[in-house]
């Protein structure tokens, strides 16, 4: 909102600025070989609208460094372990992990450390174990790394255009199954709806997993 003369008035000013800097925060990314990880490349490839997303959506800027330290703590914990096979979404603490595992040691290893980590609150866990030979296979039904990209984005595309829906409160994730996963938080069951019906209808979409919640 504007003041008279054209100007934001301070007050707004500065809560912007603070959140920008709390968004910030997730800025260090991990530069491993292999497939970048979803929450890493896919914040620098849509900024610098999430990070206006981030700092403009109905939370507090408390709420989004809480998410922000939790993301680069398991981001370290995927440097540990030398992977990046798993990619990460995050709304007030409700933690989402999707990705596919070449072996089941790595994925366990994972999956024990992120359950250690301080302040999640729900941890949705959507990781798959798939060796080599079993992706060689499926390779025909199984979406390429550039192609959950294009899926991300046509969702986020659509979610912007949709009257009703306040995209900036909303994280949507893809899967190499062709699996959108919806995460936020919706003003009304009417939104709510709105917002699954927008990501059911994407080209491409072939399910919906909603975590998405109500709060007006």
């Amino acid at each position: 909102m504007m003041g008279r003369s054209g100007k934001r008035p301070k007050g707004m000013l500065m809560r912007f600025q603070k959140a920008t800097a709390a968004a910030l925060l997730a800025a260090p990314f991990i530069a491993l070989p292999g497939e970048p990880a979803g929450a890493q490349l896919g914040d620098i490839l849509k900024s610098p609208k999430t990070l206006i997303d981030r700092a403009i959506e109905a939370r507090s800027t408390a709420d989004i460094a809480k998410d922000n330290r939790i993301v680069i703590k398991v981001n370290g914990i995927m440097a540990d372990l030398g992977t990046i096979k798993a990619s990460t979404e995050i709304y007030e603490q409700k933690l989402l992990i999707t990705g596919i595992f070449s072996d089941q040691k790595t994925h366990d290893d994972f999956l024990e450390q992120v359950r250690k980590v301080d302040g999640v609150k729900d941890l949705f866990w959507h990781a798959h174990v798939l060796t080599d030979a079993e992706r060689e296979q499926r390779d025909d039904e199984l979406l390429g790394w550039d192609d959950v990209l294009v899926l991300e984005t046509k969702v986020g595309i659509e979610m912007v255009a949709t009257r009703g829906v306040a995209d900036v409160n909303f994280r949507t994730a893809a899967d190499s199954f062709g699996t959108i996963y919806l995460m936020g938080r919706a003003r009304s069951q009417e939104e709510l709806d709105k917002a699954i019906a927008t990501v059911r209808n994407t080209e491409g979409v072939g399910q919906v997993v909603s975590y998405a919640f109500v709060r007006p």
